[in-house]
C-alpha cells in the first residue's frame, strides 16, 4: 500500500514501502554481488556466511545494493496504484529502514491539467502555391551548376564570380593566429565564403599578384580569441579560373535528364516546386496553429519537463556528433560555447514542443479520439520501413509502454489533423 498528497500545482509525494520479506530477499541479492569484495578474518574471499559480515561490518553494509534492489519496483507499484502520468525524475528519501523493511518518500512531478477552448476556426494566413518565373529559373540554375565547366583565365583580373586559387596567411598585431593560413585554396568570389570583405578585395588582381587584404572579424566569431579583431591576410594570387555555364535548351535536357524537351523539363520542376511549397505551407499552418493553441490554453507547465525535453535534445546531438568523432566538450569548445549557453539555445524549442504536445492531447481528450488496432499495426509498419527494420519482429520487441507512447502519438496527431482541417485561411496583411 502507498499513499500520496499533494505538495504543489503539479508536484506530489508518494509514500511507500518494502515489507521485511521483500527487503531479505535485497539484502540476499546484496550479499551475493558483495562477499567476494569483502575481506573478513579466517576465511578467504566469498567465503564468509553473512552473519559473520554483518557482525564485523553491520547490517548497513548491504544496504545500499539491497535498496537500489527493491526500490524500483516498489516506486512504479506505487506509480500505478494512484494512476500518476509522471513527467519528472523522483527525489527519493529513504524514512525508514530496520528489521520491519524499509520505507521510502518520492516526490515528483505529474502532467499538469491543461484547459483548451476556441480550437475550432483558428486564423491562419493564405499560402501563395504559385511558382514564379524566378523561383523556376533558380531551380535551372542549378541545373547549370551541376554540370558547368571550369575555365583557366589567362587574359584579364579576377572578376565576381571566378574561383581563385590563393594561398593566404593571416595576422592579427602583426602576429600570425592559429587556422588562419591556407595553401591551394579555391574560393569563389561572391559567395562570401570568407569573412567582411575579404573576397572583394580580390577583384582586379592578377595572377601571380601579392595582396594585402584587411578585414575586421565578426564580433559573434565561433572563436572568442580573434572575434571583433581586426586583421590583416597576406595573399598570393596563384589561378583565377570561372564556371562556363552550359546553354538551356532541349540539348542539354536530354543530355542531363530522362526529359526529351526544356518545356517538359521545367513543367517537372514547377510540379516538384509546387509539392515542395505546399509541403512548407502545411507545416507553417501547423506552426502557426500550436502557437495559437498554446496562448489560448490554460497550463501550468511543471520546469521539470522542460528540463528533461532539452536533456533528451543534448543526448541526441552527442550521440550524432560522437558518430563524426566528436565529443560533446570538444564541439562546445570549438564553438566557444558551454553546456549552459546550448542549453539555453534549445530552452524555447523545447518549450514550444511540449507546450504544444500537451494541449494536442487535452484537444485529443476532449474529441475522444481513439485509435484502431489497424492504425497502430499501419503505424509499426512505417516505423520498420523508415528504419530498415522487420515488421515482425520490431513488432515482437514494442513493449506495452512502446505502444501506448505509439497509440498516444497518434492520438496527438489526428489532433493536429482536426485543427488544421477547422482552421480558416485568411489573406495575409500586406
Amino acid at each position: 500500500m502507498s499513499t500520496f498528497e499533494k505538495i504543489d500545482v503539479n508536484k506530489v509525494k508518494l509514500t511507500f514501502s518494502v515489507d521485511a520479506a521483500r527487503f531479505e530477499e535485497g539484502l540476499k541479492y546484496s550479499y551475493n554481488k558483495n562477499k567476494g569484495k569483502i575481506n573478513v578474518p579466517g576465511f578467504r574471499k566469498g567465503k564468509a556466511p553473512r552473519k559473520m559480515i554483518e557482525a564485523q561490518y553491520g547490517k548497513a553494509v548491504f544496504y545500499d545494493d539491497a535498496i537500489n534492489f527493491v526500490l524500483p519496483e516498489a516506486y512504479e507499484s506505487a506509480v500505478k496504484e494512484h494512476e500518476l502520468d509522471v513527467v519528472s525524475r523522483p527525489e527519493i528519501d529513504i524514512t525508514a529502514i530496520d528489521d520491519n523493511g524499509v520505507s521510502f518518500t518520492a516526490e515528483v512531478y505529474i502532467k499538469p491539467e491543461v484547459k483548451i477552448e476556441g480550437y475550432k476556426g483558428l486564423e491562419v494566413a493564405k499560402a501563395n502555391l504559385e511558382v514564379s518565373d524566378e523561383e523556376l529559373e533558380a531551380e535551372l540554375k542549378k541545373d547549370q551548376e551541376k554540370n558547368a565547366r571550369i575555365v583557366t583565365v589567362t587574359d584579364r583580373p579576377v572578376q565576381d564570380g571566378d574561383i581563385v586559387t590563393i594561398d593566404f596567411k593571416g595576422y592579427i598585431d602583426d602576429v600570425a593566429f592559429e587556422g588562419g593560413e591556407g595553401k591551394d585554396y579555391d574560393l569563389e568570389i561572391g559567395t562570401h565564403t570568407f569573412i567582411d570583405n575579404f573576397e572583394e578585395q580580390l577583384i582586379g588582381t592578377n595572377v601571380g599578384d601579392d595582396v594585402t587584404v584587411n578585414v575586421t572579424f565578426p564580433e559573434n566569431y565561433g572563436k572568442s580569441d580573434i572575434a571583433g579583431k581586426a586583421a590583416k591576410f597576406d595573399v598570393e594570387i596563384k589561378d583565377i579560373k570561372f564556371k562556363e555555364y552550359p546553354e538551356l535548351n532541349d540539348e542539354f535536357v536530354q543530355d542531363t535528364t530522362e526529359f526529351e524537351t526544356l518545356e517538359e523539363y521545367k513543367n517537372e520542376l514547377v510540379g516538384k516546386l509546387l509539392a515542395q511549397k505546399t509541403t512548407n505551407a502545411k507545416n507553417e499552418k501547423q506552426e502557426s496553429i500550436l502557437t495559437q493553441l498554446i496562448e489560448k490554453a490554460e497550463m501550468d507547465v511543471p520546469d521539470a519537463m522542460i528540463e528533461n525535453d532539452i536533456d533528451m535534445k543534448i543526448d541526441e546531438f552527442s550521440r550524432n556528433i560522437q558518430q563524426q568523432g566528436l565529443s560533446l566538450d570538444m564541439y562546445l569548445e570549438y564553438m566557444g560555447q558551454n553546456l549552459q549557453a546550448m542549453r539555453d539555445a534549445y530552452r524555447p524549442i523545447s518549450e514550444k514542443q511540449v507546450k504544444g504536445r500537451l494541449v494536442l492531447e487535452a484537444v485529443a481528450a476532449a474529441e475522444n479520439f481513439d485509435v484502431t488496432d489497424d492504425e497502430v499495426q499501419a503505424e509499426i509498419k512505417r516505423i520498420s520501413e523508415a528504419y530498415h527494420m522487420e515488421y515482425d519482429k520490431l513488432k515482437d520487441v514494442l513493449r506495452d509502454e512502446d505502444k501506448k507512447n505509439l497509440i498516444n502519438d497518434l492520438k496527438v496527431q489526428k489532433a493536429l489533423d482536426f485543427v488544421t482541417e477547422n482552421a480558416v485561411e485568411v489573406e495575409k496583411a500586406e
